[in-house]
């Protein structure tokens, strides 16, 4: 679709098929029960290029607003959608969160980034390194998940919408981890994927990617 066809009314969502950053906020949205209209596109979309300086997704258009960095995204959606609050009101809670999202972003996004590339520009000793960096990571961090339903939390939070993208795409990315001593994240990750929101927010091509793991949780 054209940007000139896009609606000028409410928020315009440009999403990849099957992308972690794009399935955070739409995982946002629907949590939020948030109506909009979703533009599947690929990085190299024409559209796209002319509207964004990085040629990135996900990118949402609000009326006159363009916003193309994913956590600034998200932020905004639940400032402005006050309903079913994701980030927390209080500053030093808010601000934890904040931290948490970057350290996310620095520690593991970036992995995934690395194993999720493209075949033709996948880099195998890049691959089987982040590989076995985010599996340390993982496995090191399962005490975080072992006394909360959901992340550091009781209540269902943004970092829940970040993380969930992640999880599903673990074994995409190569990684599987330990049963027995990472239990409580794969516990962590039934909760979540069995959310209605959350394949709700799925693409369909996610749907029918991902089906055999969300039949098994």
């Amino acid at each position: 679709m054209s940007v000139e066809t896009a609606p000028v009314q409410g928020i315009t969502l440009y999403s990849h098929a099957d992308d972690f950053r794009s399935h955070w906020i739409r995982y946002v949205l629907a949590e939020k029960q948030i109506k909009y209209h979703l533009i599947i596109v690929d990085e190299d979309d024409e559209d796209l290029a002319s509207l964004n300086p990085y040629n990135q997704v996900p990118m949402l258009i609000e009326n006159e607003l363009k916003l193309f960095n994913t956590s600034i995204i998200s932020e905004y959606i639940d400032d402005r959608y006050r309903q079913n609050k994701l980030y927390a009101d209080a500053p030093m809670p808010r601000a934890e969160q904040r931290q948490y999202i970057w350290r996310f972003e620095q520690d593991w996004l970036k992995l995934a980034d690395v194993m999720l590339r493209h075949p033709d520009s996948l880099n195998a000793k890049e691959k089987a390194k982040a590989q076995k960096q985010l599996r340390e990571i993982l496995i090191s961090l399962t005490p975080l998940f072992q006394h909360f339903p959901y992340f550091m939390s009781e209540n269902f939070t943004i970092l829940d919408c970040m993380l969930a993208p992640i999880f599903l795409r673990l074994h995409s990315m190569g990684i599987e981890l330990p049963k027995q001593h990472c239990r409580p994240i794969l516990l962590y990750c039934q909760r979540i994927f069995s959310r209605p929101a959350f394949i709700k927010s799925m693409t369909m091509q996610e749907k029918n990617k991902y089906r055999e793991i969300l039949v098994n949780q």
